[in-house]
């Protein structure tokens, strides 16, 4: 049985960051079609890149909160 590895989870891939209309972010493989809805706000780049561009710029988890 090999191991598994989830192209998400890949430190080796190189990702972009999406987000979509709420204002929520996901990191995103660049070898996979990118979802209706989401647009690119930085990438492509090394997933921990676009971990740290998430961490500066998303600010809550309930974006629609005051």
């Amino acid at each position: 049985m090999s191991d598994y590895l989830n192209p998400f989870d890949d430190e080796q891939a190189t990702f972009s960051v999406l987000a979509n209309a709420r204002g929520q972010y996901s990191l995103w493989p660049e070898f996979h079609v990118r979802p209706d809805g989401w647009e690119c706000r930085f990438g492509p780049a090394s997933r921990q890149q676009c971990l740290d561009y998430v961490e500066q710029h998303w600010h809550t988890i309930h974006p629609f909160q005051a």
